[in-house]
């Protein structure tokens, strides 16, 4: 199993948000978000992800999924709600480096970097009304002092795509440094890798 050996952190709390394990029950809550900004969810995912027809029935069975993967350690999902848990303000997912959504990629180093001295791969997003008052800004710092300290993993990396501009400029915006691209196959854009 990718992640068999990491303590895993029950969640973060900050004054802005709290971050825990996304369960099947934040349905609506989260498919408020992610139907609010499934303009841009699509060029992060380069898919048709969420289609305008999508149901909060649909989203209640993709979080199932997520929610058997947590617990089994496959991969980990935390839900961003705001501190009174009425609204959620967008995802985190950490990914294993060594999983089977990087199986069939072309991974490209920038300089001297391994693929293998990183255990997780991060990618995040934040509901599209909370950009404005720099929501993700807040996320990403929290993200960066939680995986150093809090979790056990060899290395992580955040990873975004190249199409998801505003994000892309965020990142470009911290001394987080370009460490790989990432291609899939059948995808148009690049994913980029930052540390």
């Amino acid at each position: 199993m990718p992640f068999a050996s990491l303590d895993v952190p029950d969640g973060l709390t900050t004054d802005e948000f709290v971050l825990r394990p996304i369960l099947a029950a934040d349905a609506e809550l989260d498919y408020a978000a992610v139907m609010e900004s499934r303009d841009y969810l699509r060029a992060w995912e380069q898919s048709t992800w969420p289609a305008d027809d999508f149901t909060v029935e649909a989203n209640r069975e993709d979080l199932v999924g997520l929610e058997e993967r947590h617990a089994d350690g496959r991969a980990f999902t935390y839900t961003v709600m705001n501190p009174a848990g009425t609204e959620c303000l967008g995802c985190v997912y950490l990914m294993a480096t060594n999983g089977r959504s990087f199986d069939n990629a072309r991974i490209t180093a920038v300089g001297d970097q391994r693929w293998d001295e990183y255990e997780a791969a991060v990618y995040f997003w934040v509901r599209r009304s909370r950009l404005a008052t720099e929501t993700d800004r807040a996320l990403l710092e929290a993200l960066r002092t939680w995986l150093a300290q809090d979790w056990s993993m060899r290395g992580h990396l955040f990873v975004t795509n190249e199409q998801f501009t505003q994000q892309v400029g965020l990142i470009g915006q911290t001394d987080l440094q370009l460490r790989f691209t990432v291609e899939n196959p059948g995808k148009p854009g690049r994913y980029l890798a930052y540390s």
